[in-house]
């Protein structure tokens, strides 16, 4: 495994660390972490990423880290040394049970697979359809890492590195035998609830207790706290109090409000109707300790035997939170190993035990 930092992040010098990568005789194939701030467009890169001799697959996310550093503009090039076959699924959002037949068509059960690559646009609005899917044709047989990618602006846009190029509500999935142990950590803290979700459309929250869904959040959110809603802070003060979805044996599945819609709350990843949901609220000691967790728990998970890396992925919404101190949640992972990552809109993980997820403002360390 070779990887290299680009910290320009300008499209010359992406596709000169690629190449350079790429001339490695043992790497047969190439993951690309991106910032958004490099500010790319299909256009620019498409006949690029088409020519690629090589499969290519990864995303643009609104940070990356590198050696337990978040970087807002750059490329972190990983070269594999297997090639991989990667599944791009197109059109995410208008597509239900096509998943399905896309996944069994691209993979086969008999294939040896120990740790599988998930990246998706994050503001598609059937993320949890394809967990969902995943979960049900591998079971919990293999490790998955990986998350939603895009940017802090909110407006969608191509964020999906592959050989048909960069794209737009699509996602990427590799199987891979690379060895790997997984923790998945959040500690955020329920504050109220449950409530039930009594009415929802994909992400989008419309009621709560057949209230619509922003009036209960709010006055939630008010009664407990000094905070109080204008027209223009809502993200700012949502960025500190989640949902948590509750599920048996597992840590609670965390999602993240992002704007309101005519009463209704847009969320990061589905929801659905008769799912009961608790309010949450995070002290920045419980995240930071969440993330040495998780470090521990992927440790004493991992079953390789030559450990290379710490792939990170966390919530950019958690460095929203914690500001100045995310720089602690960061060293929490020790540096025995180059330290790599994004920081997404939304984690996908499981540890080869507990459920497949799409998680918001959750920490998952993967070693490598």
């Amino acid at each position: 495994m070779k990887v290299l930092l680009d910290k320009e992040g300008t499209i010359e010098s992406l596709k000169y660390s690629i190449e350079e990568v790429c001339q490695n005789k043992d790497v047969s194939s190439i993951l690309v972490l991106s910032c958004d701030e490099n500010k790319y467009t299909d256009i620019q890169l498409n006949p690029f990423l088409n020519n690629l001799k090589i499969p290519i697959f990864g995303a643009i996310f609104p940070q990356i880290i590198y050696a337990r550093k978040n970087l807002s503009k750059g490329n972190i090039i990983v070269g594999l040394n297997e090639s991989v076959n990667p599944l791009i699924i197109e059109n995410l959002s208008s597509k239900d049970e096509q998943i399905e037949s896309e996944i069994e068509d691209n993979f086969s059960l008999d294939d040896s697979i120990d740790t599988m690559f998930v990246f998706v646009d994050g503001f598609s609005s059937t993320i949890a359809t394809l967990i969902d899917e995943l979960f049900n044709y591998f079971g919990l047989e293999h490790n998955y890492i990986g998350g939603g990618a895009g940017s802090l602006t909110f407006i969608q846009k191509p964020c999906i590195y592959t050989n048909k190029g960069l794209l737009q509500d699509a996602a990427v999935i590799v199987a891979t035998n690379i060895k790997s142990g997984i923790g998945v950590k959040h500690g955020w803290k329920e504050i109220s609830g449950p409530f039930q979700i009594t009415k929802s459309n994909k992400n989008i929250i419309e009621e709560l207790d057949y209230k619509p869904a922003f009036e209960v959040y709010k006055e939630v959110i008010q009664t407990n706290s000094n905070n109080r809603f204008n027209e223009n802070n809502f993200f700012d003060i949502a960025k500190g109090y989640p949902f948590g979805i509750s599920k048996i044996g597992s840590e609670k599945v965390v999602r993240d409000p992002i704007r309101t819609q005519n009463g209704s709350l847009v969320c990061v990843g589905e929801l659905h109707e008769g799912d009961y949901v608790d309010i949450l609220k995070g002290e920045k000691s419980s995240l930071i300790n969440a993330t040495k967790d998780a470090y521990i728990i992927a440790k004493d998970s991992y079953k390789g035997e030559n450990m290379q890396i710490t792939f990170f992925i966390d919530c950019i919404s958690r460095v929203l939170f914690l500001e100045d101190d995310f720089k602690d949640e960061l060293n929490t992972i020790p540096d025995d190993f180059l330290t790599i990552g994004a920081l997404t809109l939304g984690e996908i993980a499981n540890s080869g035990q507990d459920y497949l997820e799409f998680y918001n403002k959750t920490a998952v360390v993967c070693v490598l």
